[in-house]
């Protein structure tokens, strides 16, 4: 009985890693995976935690390279001193609407990995990432409303802007003469601002964030390859194959015809060796070859005695 019940736990264990490791995979949506991170941090997240403490959250194996780190806030608290959230400092004056009796602010850091898939859902053309894109979201945590499902809230700072600092993330550091721009990920566009000093970008609300600079030229010009000239450039390449295809069979038209040739010259070259040709006046005629007759007597020579 025992070893059934083992082997039961094993079977719904492996049952659920494939389970996550297939809804990992399956992630082309930034929208859904902001969706899984709140699914996972409100599982781990421990109501006796006093407010204001930031708590990380052990994410599944399948979602390695992300980390994500949570705190529950007052809402009045959160507007009068506000809050710093490891990369996010957040000022006085920030609100949250609707302004909950409690809040759960979750940052996220994707990672370079995680981070490639705002490549796929914004238009970053001509752009690279050189830090991980950095989340701050906010979600209702009162006893009121059912904790298991909560929904986001917004934050706004319309006196202070939310500071973001990116000075340990980033790979920009280490580039010199390069000034990376602020990227806001929000509603399917990108905007780029400058930053307001070394990797540290500002934010008047939630959102996705990170720093950017321009791609190499060649990346840049290779991503605006239109669909007309690919097409273009693959007919010329057609047709400039089917030329010199059509060269080729010339050519070995003619090695052929140049050795059938030689094989017909050789041929009568043998045949007029074996029976000469010579000219007689513009007429060309066969001569046998000259062959000497030798005498012989036509009656033998009796001498006979005198």
């Amino acid at each position: 009985m025992g070893s059934l019940f083992s082997l039961t736990l094993i079977i719904l264990s492996w049952a659920s890693l494939l389970s996550m490791k297939a809804e990992a995979e399956g992630i082309r949506s930034a929208h859904l995976l902001d969706l899984l991170i709140r699914d996972y941090t409100v599982k781990s997240f421990d109501r006796h935690l006093r407010t204001g403490i930031v708590h990380t959250v052990h994410l599944p194996a399948n979602f390695s390279g992300i980390k994500v780190d949570t705190a529950r806030f007052r809402c009045g608290s959160l507007h009068r001193y506000g809050a710093h959230v490891k990369e996010f400092h957040l000022g006085s004056g920030v609100t949250v609407q609707p302004c909950a009796k409690r809040v759960m602010v979750v940052r996220q850091n994707l990672g370079y990995n995680w981070s490639s898939l705002y490549y796929v859902n914004y238009d970053l053309s001509g752009y690279q990432l050189v830090s991980p894109v950095l989340g701050l979201l906010a979600y209702n945590a009162s006893s009121d409303v059912s904790f298991g499902n909560p929904f986001q809230l917004g934050i706004l700072a319309r006196k202070k802007p939310i500071k973001i600092d990116f000075s340990n993330i980033t790979k920009a550091s280490n580039m010199t003469g390069i000034r990376p721009l602020c990227a806001s990920f929000e509603e399917g566009k990108v905007t780029l601002k400058n930053q307001v000093s070394p990797n540290v970008c500002v934010a008047t609300s939630h959102g996705h964030f990170g720093l950017v600079i321009e791609s190499p030229p060649s990346l840049a010009v290779r991503k605006k390859i239109s669909r007309w000239k690919m097409a273009v450039g693959s007919s010329i390449g057609a047709a400039l194959g089917a030329f010199l295809l059509g060269l080729l069979l010339v050519a070995m038209f003619v090695k052929v015809k140049k050795k059938a040739r030689m094989e017909e010259l050789e041929r009568r070259a043998y045949e007029e060796e074996a029976l000469q040709v010579s000219m007689v006046g513009h007429i060309r005629a066969s001569t046998a070859s000259i062959t000497r007759t030798t005498p012989t007597i036509e009656h033998e020579y009796i001498s006979y005695p005198s």
